[in-house]
């Protein structure tokens, strides 16, 4: 079997740092904090009032009301970033194979925001239960997925990723896979989440994992502190248009960059926190390392996971140890740091980000952290406050996530 290269031909975001990807980038660069206040709710009640909403955005502005009624917002996100990274990649629609082509789509929580609101209503209600009858269609996870394909035409693969926060980097790589392995010419893979609830913000609040820092919502999410107590919620969209690398160059598209390999692992150690020495994490590396057919020093950048909780930043240091060796010093960043923790969409939006630090040779800062952790190993550097311009061949993206899950997407500068 001809193993078959990609490409990346096309990117779209939307993020509580920009609505597009352009916007995004440079948010990224200025090293802009996407945390305030919620709007969506009264949190009066709650530990945590703050979170990364997305700012100056209107679902009015990029749908009719009767597909904003008939669907969840993270469906909508999902057709906004889509839309955004097919415009970016420029097709000519009307020469593409549509059974060649398939859309891999991720989401950790699904219609959160319909199920909760339809449930509040159900419980108020005297009169019996009075459901919606898209509720169904609009919690389901893979509707993204399906949405996406019907606006496309797309008949090939399709369906959802979900494996907590490493799910928008599982659906990177699936569509990775199948592009390699000959089974589809061109994949929109990506995830979306609009977590941003009351259900989603108090049950994460009953495990400890948000930060509380009521007081200074846009330093909360600060990766690496020594005073880090939790992340940021997040809501958005990333999106990556994959390309059979030979079917990108004879339509001339314009390649951003090449993916080259994909590492996928379990922690098997605990229902949500990481492995303390980060062996699951490590061994995803080590599998995208073995994919690409490249070293671990051959690696010029990497955006870390990094969610700013207690240990799991401390067990993903433990795993980029086994990628500092021979005087080289890493260079990495926490992109969460500005965005907030995206969930489900998190792989998504970062691997956006990692194609454009290649594309731009510029690293984007992690913010907010000042007292680094002692725990730190020699000859990793955060990229702390201000950008860093270098030129770089090989970037990683990291996610992990609750259930052990740990996926790693390696790209390559073209």
């Amino acid at each position: 079997m001809k193993v078959r290269r990609v490409a990346v031909t096309g990117l779209g975001a939307l993020t509580p740092i920009g609505n597009n990807v352009e916007e995004f980038w440079n948010s990224l660069i200025a090293g802009k904090s996407g945390s305030a206040p919620i709007t969506k709710f009264d949190t009066t009640l709650f530990k945590t009032n703050f979170a990364c909403e997305l700012k100056n955005f209107d679902l009015e502005d990029y749908f009719d009301k009767k597909t904003i009624r008939k669907n969840d917002p993270f469906t909508l996100y999902a057709l906004i970033a889509s839309r955004e990274a097919m415009k970016d990649a420029a097709f000519n629609t009307e020469e593409l194979d549509n059974n060649k082509c398939g859309v891999i789509w991720a989401s950790g929580n699904g219609g959160i925001t319909t199920f909760e609101s339809e449930m509040l209503e159900y419980a108020a209600s005297e009169i019996g239960p009075r459901f919606s009858p898209f509720f169904i269609p609009k919690i389901l996870s893979d509707s993204p997925s399906g949405a996406i394909a019907l606006e496309h035409t797309f008949r090939g693969i399709n369906y959802c990723t979900v494996s907590a926060c490493a799910s928008g980097t599982s659906a990177v790589m699936d569509a990775f896979n199948y592009i390699k392995w000959g089974k589809a010419k061109v994949m929109i893979a990506g995830g979306s989440e609009a977590p941003i609830t009351q259900a989603a913000i108090g049950g994460f609040n009953a495990m400890k994992a948000l930060s509380t820092r009521n007081d200074d919502p846009s330093t909360a999410s600060r990766p690496f502190d020594q005073e880090r107590d939790g992340f940021v919620m997040g809501e958005g969209a990333g999106a990556l248009i994959l390309e059979d690398w030979d079917h990108a160059i004879a339509r001339g598209a314009k390649i951003y960059a090449e993916v080259v390999g994909a590492g996928m692992s379990n922690d098997a150690y605990h229902s949500t926190a990481t492995h303390p020495e980060g062996l699951g994490a490590k061994l995803a590396i080590e599998m995208a390392l073995e994919d690409a057919e490249i070293t671990a020093d051959k690696i010029d950048y990497v955006n870390m996971h990094a969610t700013s909780t207690p240990v799991g930043d401390l067990s993903e240091l433990h795993a980029l140890k086994s990628l500092v060796g021979n005087g080289k010093t890493l260079q990495v960043s926490a992109t969460k740091s500005m965005t907030g923790h995206l969930l489900g969409a998190a792989g998504a939006i970062e691997a956006v980000a990692t194609v454009k630090a290649m594309v731009e040779s510029m690293i984007p800062p992690t913010i907010n952290t000042k007292n680094v952790d002692e725990a730190l190993p020699e000859g990793i550097d955060l990229t702390l406050g201000k950008a860093v311009k270098k030129e770089m061949i090989y970037a990683m993206s990291n996610t992990f996530g609750f259930g052990g899950h740990n996926a790693i997407a390696l790209f390559k500068k073209v």
